[in-house]
């Protein structure tokens, strides 16, 4: 994870990719001078060291493939997107890929996008629509079987254990996939066995300062914690805060299954903080050109392109810390 000075950096920026909706290398009517591929990306924001690795990753690929990238950051809010969308089909951008803040409410400006014949590319999150023509693709992680690892972990951890296991869990943005769908696949999971309460679960936003508010929250009207499931390492580590504050050991004291795998959570993995993270591979540029360039080209691609991801003990994570890119 970057520090916090460079993201604030990245982020500004971001803020003013969104006025503008351009970069350099492009021209106002969204083609390039150059003939290349001219692709609109409206981000969710700079929420989570997960997000910024990812517009990381696409930005350098965009500039390794050779495209010409138009970025705009929504700062969480589903109407900047809607906007930045609107502006990319006004400049008539070649393609259009973004990673949607919620699951609904798109269907009217994606039908904008088709109707002036430009494809479009979900990535990271899915959206909410009987009409699937309205989108090429959808390039991401599978976010229910992320909340079922995380479920397997615990009810394995707690196999043959009596007594009731007391959970919180920090919820992401209200509405969005990722949220949805890995309480979903956790709930699944932990149902089959009566011991494992969920008592109380509230949304952190996906960021450490709401995540440590939240927890903060948890602690004083719960009498009785002993797991925290986090949807991304973000707020885990603003709970971490929480916790040691309270004068509680988290790892220990509380334990703490996560979803991520970005490399702050793996130094709080090595220091016994966090007990398991489930990975989410924000790295999907390179993929995201691909598809670009096939879906400009009108070459079929496949509708749902998942990708690889794993889960790491604190000790895995340990072994994996030095050479962790994001």
């Amino acid at each position: 994870m970057f520090k916090r000075a460079a993201a604030a950096v990245l982020a500004g920026a971001m803020i003013v990719g969104l006025s503008a909706c351009s970069s350099a290398g492009g021209s106002s009517d969204g083609k390039s001078p150059g003939g290349k591929i001219v692709l609109g990306f409206a981000q969710v924001g700079a929420e989570s060291g997960w997000r910024t690795a990812n517009t990381k990753s696409v930005q350098e690929a965009a500039k390794k493939a050779g495209i010409t990238l138009k970025f705009s950051d929504a700062q969480q809010k589903q109407e900047n997107q809607i906007k930045a969308i609107r502006s990319f089909i006004q400049q008539k951008v070649d393609v259009i890929a973004f990673s949607p803040v919620v699951e609904s409410g798109w269907d009217t400006v994606l039908k904008e996008a088709k109707a002036a014949h430009i494809p479009v590319i979900l990535t990271d999150r899915a959206i909410d629509s009987e009409d699937t023509s309205l989108y090429e693709t959808f390039l991401g992680s599978d976010f229910v079987e992320e909340g079922k690892k995380a479920g397997d972990w615990l009810v394995k951890e707690y196999q043959g254990k009596p007594g009731e296991v007391n959970i919180v869990q920090l919820e992401g943005t209200t509405g969005s996939a990722p949220a949805n769908d890995r309480k979903s696949g956790f709930a699944d999971v932990i149902k089959g066995d009566p011991k494992f309460k969920v008592v109380a679960s509230q949304t952190g936003d996906f960021t450490r300062a709401k995540g440590k508010e939240v927890m903060q929250a948890f602690l004083k009207a719960q009498p009785k914690i002993d797991v925290l499931y986090a949807h991304n390492d973000d707020m885990a580590l603003g709970a971490i805060q929480a916790i040691e504050e309270a004068g509680k050991k988290p790892g220990t004291d509380i334990r703490i299954v996560s979803v991520d795998g970005v490399k702050d959570a793996f130094t709080a993995m090595s220091q016994g903080k966090i007990n398991f993270d489930v990975e989410c591979n924000p790295l999907l540029g390179d993929q995201l050109m691909e598809l670009a360039k096939k879906v400009k080209n009108g070459e079929s691609v496949e509708r749902r392109i998942k990708t690889v991801e794993g889960t790491f003990t604190p000790e895995q994570a340990t072994a994996a810390l030095p050479t962790r890119q994001y």
